[in-house]
Formats: structure tokens, C-alpha cells, sequence
């Protein structure tokens, strides 16, 4: 009977979907510290967790989900506090629903798993999407979306210095729905209008005040498009409300509250622009952040950072000014281009002024692998952002990763002749980083290859593309099996004299890619035939690589 109503619950979060508003199992009862633990769950543990180590794709330093299904895998509530880093994952627990699960760290690198902080229950069905926000005494307070209906926004508040446990406020939904995400308004003149109650931001504190983000998403898809689908192109027309140019394209709401419990809606927090976004495009997970003027952090450099994802066209940000309870982009970048593969930021200010996030990079494996391998979820290196002499938008990894650097190998002044490839002595590693600086050059394109197989059916492409000023990664042959066969390109104009300085990390299953401080491509890779070459390479122009620098890198996942 155990067993068929196991398979029955099964059954029921499988069919489950991001946008289902069917109801979750209940949470899990307390688990009392001196219950007995059967030995068959120690060796099921055991085995799981070797069969991790084992698994060929499951990167070994990048953060990835510690089991269970990570759809979505949403980085959430990340917020610094008692010389600690804090970060929420959200995943579809077995047997209980949508719940964040919650890590720390003292480097960056190796994380502590604590209970999860919230899950269903105390007038929700599940927690979606949001931020974190550490109050002036001590407290961290958790904004998510609260699922399913007509429920709204929802708050917890830590309640040990720990933060191993958390209380939802008893107010809760303290910004409340009209429907799925939606609540209506309506203006001094009586007129009705639509604003987002989904997907919160941070909070954050100003002249005594908190202050808070709302995504748009089902607010475009209700009435700024004609259906729940997102079509190319969208105007006015039969089919879809009369102001319907009102709800399309990117929009955050602002809310203000003296206490928490309250909160006023003011207006939108920016102006949409159809110059740098498109009609189709929704503003959901916002982290909104001051921005530091130089890697290392240091006080703010003036401009905040605007960092968001849209459902059809993934991460992306704007940089600008905060300014009487407003927002004013001065410019706009991605993180993602011919697709949605890099997912949802979520981003803190640490105790030196750097602001670092992190994003879902997409398994893209079929749902079968999901069971096969009993995981899914990672997340990209953490990046350290800040702004630039021209206030665009800056990025590295962090530098905690140096410090998983080993054996360190050096090449000066290779030649690569136009058309031809200069395969490196040394093979690769299935975790490393490499540093390539290629001197200026007038070459059509030029780059790395990595993950080559012996036969070269399979291979990760990494290139500059000089006839349109990209970065490129090429994965159509980066493995004969799942995973996204495209090419990802991201703009990237060198100035005058400017070498080109490559930092490629692969990790197993992730090839990640950082140019000149100013871009930088994620993608998932699943390599078949244990191809470790690396090789130079040149066409349309001969090439000079200044150096190439490779580290073998230690893993930092505990499992």
C-alpha cells in the first residue's frame, strides 16, 4: 500500500509544471535528532553520494545541486552577513513541493548545506522566485512568490544567527494577488490597471524606508500579448485589449513599507525601451544593487545594477542611476543571445563592496537523465561585477577560484598560421582554466579549441569573430549526445591595439568563458568520447598568441 501511494505522489509532482496552479503535497513532518536512522537509508546515502563522484557531467567546482530535481533552478536569496555567503536554490522537493534550499560559505567555494529555509505551508503551496535583504539588526528577511492563485508575495524572517531557521511573517501575503501574479489597480480617476505581484527582488532600505521589485511576466502574457504564448511580434490589434502597448516589454512595480508588514504600491520603478528590449519581453527575477567601481569592490562607484532575466531571451541587466525612487538605464547588456540557457541572476554586496552573482545554467538533458542520474541544477561561476570608466558593465569570475589552481603550465609566442591548427602538447583536464592572450591581429577569426577527441568528431569551439566584433562559442559538436548544438555569440568590439585575453574554466559538463573583463558565454556541454586536446587556431590572417597559461583546477564539491 506504501508503495502505491508512493507512486501515486510521484505521479502527481511530475505533473506538475512552473506555471500549474495545482495544489503541493503537505511539508515533511519535524525530524527529531535522536530518531533511529535505518541502515538501509545510510547505505542508500552512501551509494548516492559515490555514484555522484562518479558521474562523468557533474561538475566538480561549479555549485550544483546537492540531489532532486532543480526545474526551476532558480538562484534565490543570496545575501552576506557574520562573514558568511548565503545562497537559496530553488528546486521541486520529492514528496513536498517547491522549496528553497539553502547553502553558505566562507570562500566561495565550499558550501555547507543547511535545512531548507522555506517550503509549503503557513498559507502557501510553495515558494517561488525572490531575493534576500539582511536588516539593520542582524535579521535576514526572504521575499518570494507564493504559490499557487491568487496569493501574492510572501516574507520570512531568520530567527537564530545561524540562519538554520526561518519564520514566515503571519501578514503574509504582504503584497496580495487579484489573480496568478497579477493585482489590479485602480488610478485617482477610478480607472482599473494591472500591475505585477510576482517573482520579488530584494529588499532594500532607504531613509528609513524598506522598498521592493515586482516582475511582469503574467501581466505581458494577459494583456499585452493574446494569449499565454510570447509571438514574435506583438501590436495592437483584433484579439487584444486597447492598451495593450501599456503591458508589453519589461516592467518592475515599486513598493514601499515602513514595517514590513505594509506595503504601498508607488509606480514603475524604470521606462521600458523598445531600443534595447523587445515587446515580447518580461522583467522577472530582478536583483537591484549598487555597483562597485573596481573588481576588488570598495565603496559604490554611483550606478546601480539593474540585473533581471525575460522568460524567452534569459539573463540580461541594465546599468544606470537611482534617483528619487526611480531608475534610469544608461545602458544594456545579456548575458544570453540565441537563446535562454543562462537563467535568472541573483546578486549580493559582500563586506568589500563587490557585488557577485550567480545564474542557472540549463542541463539541457531529456527528464529521463533527471531520474537516471537522481539531479539536475548548477549554477555559473560567481562574477564579480562592477562598473566601468565608460559605466558599462564589467565582469570576472571571482578571485577565490585562483586558489583552486594546480599544476601550472606555460606557453610564450606561438605562431598560428592562417588555416592551419597548433594542437598543444599537454592534453587537458576535465577541470581546468586555461589563459590565452592573443596579441592584436587582423585575422577573420581566431580562437581555442577544447575537448577535441582523438578522431576530432567532437570539439568546443571558443573564438573572436573580427568581420562582426563577437565572442563566439560553437557547441554543435560538442558532444554526440544531449545539449544545445549552437553557436553563442556575444558582442565584443576590441579597440585599436587591444589584445584578446581568454579565460575558458571547463568543468566536465560546463565550458564558461570570460573576455577582456567585458563579456563572457556559459554553456553545458556533454562530450561522449573522453576528447581532452586543445588546440590553436587561425583563418582568414596569420596569428600570434602572446601566451597560453593552464591550470589544472582541485574540485570543491563536497560530492
Amino acid at each position: 500500500m506504501k508503495q502505491f501511494l508512493f507512486l501515486l505522489a510521484a505521479l502527481f509532482l511530475l505533473s506538475l509544471s512552473s506555471e500549474s496552479q495545482e495544489k503541493q503535497l503537505p511539508a515533511p513532518a519535524h525530524i527529531e535528532a535522536n530518531q533511529n536512522i535505518p541502515k538501509e537509508v545510510i547505505n542508500t546515502t552512501r551509494e548516492f553520494r559515490e555514484r555522484l563522484l562518479a558521474d562523468p557531467y557533474r561538475p566538480a567546482y561549479h555549485f550544483s545541486f546537492p540531489e532532486g530535481d532543480g526545474r526551476p533552478g532558480d538562484p534565490n536569496g543570496a545575501f552576506y552577513a557574520n562573514g558568511q555567503y548565503h545562497l537559496m536554490y530553488l528546486y521541486n522537493r520529492e514528496g513536498t513541493g517547491f522549496s528553497w534550499g539553502h547553502v553558505s560559505s566562507s570562500d566561495l567555494l565550499h558550501w555547507r548545506h543547511h535545512p531548507d529555509a522555506i517550503m509549503p505551508g503557513n498559507g502557501d503551496e510553495g515558494c517561488f522566485s525572490g531575493g534576500a535583504f539582511v536588516d539593520d539588526d542582524g535579521s535576514a528577511i526572504l521575499s518570494y512568490w507564493m504559490l499557487w492563485g491568487n496569493k501574492g508575495i510572501g516574507l520570512a524572517k531568520s530567527t537564530d544567527h545561524n540562519f538554520n531557521q526561518w519564520k514566515k511573517l503571519e501578514n503574509n501575503p504582504v503584497i496580495k494577488s487579484t489573480e496568478w501574479g497579477i493585482t489590479d489597480m485602480k488610478d485617482a480617476k477610478g480607472k482599473e490597471f494591472h500591475i505585477g505581484s510576482a517573482d520579488p527582488s530584494n529588499i532594500w532600505k532607504k531613509d528609513g524606508k524598506y522598498y521592493l521589485l515586482t516582475g511582469n511576466l503574467l501581466v505581458l502574457r494577459k494583456y499585452g500579448s493574446r494569449g499565454p504564448g510570447l509571438p514574435a511580434n506583438m501590436e495592437d490589434g483584433p484579439g487584444l485589449p486597447p492598451d495593450s502597448l501599456n503591458y508589453q516589454g519589461d516592467h518592475l512595480y515599486l513598493f514601499s513599507s515602513d514595517n514590513l508588514n505594509q506595503w504601498e504600491y508607488l509606480h514603475e520603478f524604470y521606462k521600458s525601451d523598445r531600443k534595447w528590449t523587445d515587446n515580447t519581453e518580461d522583467n522577472m527575477c530582478p536583483s537591484f544593487l549598487p555597483l562597485p567601481s573596481g573588481p576588488e569592490g570598495g565603496k559604490p562607484g554611483g550606478k546601480h545594477l539593474l540585473l533581471f532575466i525575460s522568460h524567452n531571451k534569459g539573463a540580461q541587466y541594465y546599468v544606470g542611476n537611482y534617483a528619487n525612487n526611480l531608475f534610469y538605464p544608461g545602458s544594456h547588456g545579456r548575458m544570453t543571445w540565441n537563446d535562454n540557457a543562462y537563467f535568472a541572476p541573483e546578486a549580493l554586496v559582500d563586506d568589500k563592496g563587490r557585488q557577485i552573482t550567480w545564474s542557472w545554467i540549463f542541463d539541457d538533458r531529456p527528464d529521463s537523465a533527471i531520474d537516471y542520474n537522481g539531479w539536475t541544477g548548477t549554477y555559473g561561476l560567481a562574477r564579480t561585477l562592477w562598473s566601468g570608466e565608460d559605466g558599462t558593465l564589467r565582469m570576472r569570475p571571482v578571485k577565490e577560484y585562483e586558489t583552486l589552481r594546480m599544476k601550472e603550465s606555460l606557453l610564450s609566442d606561438v605562431n598560428v598560421n592562417s588555416g592551419t591548427e597548433v594542437k598543444l602538447e599537454k592534453p587537458g583536464n576535465e577541470l581546468m582554466e586555461l589563459e590565452v592572450t592573443f596579441r592584436p591581429n587582423t585575422a577573420k577569426q581566431y580562437g581555442v579549441k577544447v575537448n577535441v577527441s582523438e578522431d576530432g568528431r567532437e570539439e568546443t569551439v571558443i573564438y573572436y569573430d573580427n568581420s562582426d566584433k563577437k565572442l563566439k562559442v560553437d557547441t554543435r559538436k560538442s558532444g554526440l549526445g544531449p545539449g544545445r548544438k549552437i553557436i553563442e555569440e556575444a558582442p565584443l568590439e576590441l579597440k585599436n591595439g587591444e589584445p584578446l585575453v581568454l579565460r575558458i574554466f571547463i568543468d566536465k559538463s560546463i565550458v564558461e568563458v570570460f573576455a577582456n573583463d567585458r563579456q563572457a558565454i556559459a554553456r553545458r556541454v556533454y562530450p561522449t568520447l573522453g576528447g581532452k586536446g586543445i588546440s590553436l587556431f587561425a583563418k582568414g590572417g596569420n596569428l600570434k598568441v602572446k601566451t597560453v597559461k593552464a591550470w589544472e583546477l582541485s574540485p570543491s564539491n563536497p560530492y
